[in-house]
């Protein structure tokens, strides 16, 4: 295929180098489009699956009835559970065909357990193994907490494909992919078949330039306003240039676009990239050149404005920025779990409003 024939420059960075997307998002029809373009996955949280309600609500409404009349004693948490469950067979049985060609490295989709339970290893386990026999191309999202952590190494021991999200840093990254190690080991030394997993890390690439973002405008800080949209790019290569001198099993992901560079920066690496719909939209419209960049480090002066400046910055840069004990008390983590939180909240009004009403 000539370089013309390419649909996009998505589908030509797809077609053409190691680095693949995922559609954020469970929407069929969204993941539909993007499949279109040479996309290999899919992803859900609480606000995801909150937003796909309220965009297709006409779609979804009979079923929530009749799961309503069908579990005649369920909660709302029960049916918004069911629901999400179902969604995301759903999307696992359009990315099916990907999961067979690939041999399970790619074609899977995430479906995320309950961020309530961040603090306690045994209920995120719990969940991960249920959500893990839903389909084969089930990936699990659990996040990169001390008490997620425990729980990477369990749930790959248990032959779970992993995903781990809430997750901004190096620290937080090299924790991961050395839990998943250990699952991985524990497997082999009892001969367990490990050949269709696929672990992964999610770096939240645009969420640490919001954080750092809110501390400038909290501290006062005055800084080239440029290198702040190079933060979670310089997070997301630094944890890349290890993973590759170490060789994890695990894939790094990046993930909460903000501008461009959360994609053209990452061309070329071993990365899986999930991207929001309308951000699929616009880099298939762009004419961003589709180029190795993941070698490419970010230039030393951003990083040295950034190190210097803001200590919340070399805390997700640095390999040892943080402990597992304040994985949690990180900044962004607590921005986000707080929002995944109250998208959950918001999921579970909707799901009231016709619970409610249903007879």
């Amino acid at each position: 295929m000539s370089k013309k024939q390419y649909k996009s420059p998505l589908h030509e960075m797809a077609s053409t180098t190691r680095t693949n997307f995922w559609n954020d998002s469970c929407s069929i029809p969204e993941l539909t489009y993007a499949l279109e373009y040479g996309a290999v996955g899919a992803t859900t949280n609480p606000v995801i699956v909150k937003e796909v309600l309220q965009k297709e609500m006409n779609s979804y409404k009979g079923r929530i009835e009749e799961l309503i009349r069908m579990m005649a004693t369920a909660s709302e948490d029960d049916i918004a559970w069911a629901l999400n469950e179902e969604m995301a067979v759903a999307g696992a049985k359009l990315l099916e065909p990907v999961y067979i060609a690939t041999k399970g490295q790619q074609g899977r989709i995430s479906i995320q357990t309950n961020t309530k339970n961040f603090k306690n290893t045994e209920l995120l386990l719990e969940q991960a193994l249920r959500f893990h026999k839903l389909a084969p191309n089930m990936q699990i999202k659990i996040p990169a907490t001390r008490a997620g952590i425990k729980a990477y190494e369990e749930a790959t021991y248990r032959g779970v494909s992993v995903n781990a999200t809430v997750s901004f840093t190096v620290s937080q990254a090299l924790a991961v992919a050395e839990a998943v190690d250990r699952g991985l080991k524990r497997r082999a030394a009892e001969g367990l078949d490990s050949s269709l997993m696929h672990p992964v890390c999610t770096i939240m690439v645009g969420r640490v330039d919001d954080w750092l973002k809110a501390v400038v405008d909290r501290d006062g800080i005055i800084l080239d306003p440029a290198c702040l949209d190079w933060a979670g790019v310089a997070v997301m290569k630094n944890a890349y240039r290890i993973y590759q001198e170490r060789g994890y099993r695990t894939q790094l992901l990046a993930a909460a676009y903000r501008n461009h560079h959360h994609w053209s920066e990452f061309i070329g690496g071993d990365v899986s990239l999930t991207i929001p719909h309308a951000w699929i939209r616009r880099f298939n419209a762009s004419s961003i050149t589709v180029e190795n960049r993941i070698d490419r480090p970010v230039d030393p002066k951003i990083i040295a404005q950034l190190s210097t400046h803001l200590p919340e910055f070399n805390k997700a840069f640095q390999p040892d920025g943080l402990t597992p004990e304040e994985f949690e008390t990180y900044g962004a983590t607590c921005r986000t779990l707080l929002q995944f939180l109250g998208g959950y909240d918001e999921l579970i009004g909707i799901i009231r409003k016709v619970m409610i009403v249903v007879r």
